[in-house]
């Protein structure tokens, strides 16, 4: 089983920025395909970038300005997100295949 753990959320104003990290633990040797999801208040759950075998991939409202990354040496998936804006509010987090969901990390943008 893999758990998975994310961090680097907080409180941030409009138009700035903020890495998030994901740290993969368990039965895992590498990461090839994963994930980063975010959850406003009264919405669904999205998926906003993804990578996979180092390809990588954004949904149209983050593109731009996040960028996913891994870091195998470390089981470490990262969301780097500049020119934050009040509307990438969420809950995020991070998701791949045999994974439960982790707690999350909460991204408030607001001046």
């Amino acid at each position: 089983q893999v758990q998975l753990v994310e961090s680097g959320g907080g409180l941030v104003q409009p138009g700035g920025s903020l890495r998030l990290s994901c740290v993969a633990s368990g039965s895992i040797s590498r990461i090839n395909l994963i994930g980063w999801y975010r959850q406003a208040p009264g919405k669904e759950r999205e998926l906003i970038a993804y990578i996979n075998d180092g390809n990588t991939n954004y949904t149209d409202s983050v593109k731009g300005r996040f960028t996913i990354s891994t870091d195998n040496a470390k089981n470490t998936v990262y969301l780097q997100m500049n020119s934050l804006k009040p509307e990438d509010t969420a809950a995020y987090y991070c998701k791949m295949p045999g994974a439960d969901w982790g707690q999350g990390t909460q991204v408030t943008v607001s001046s």
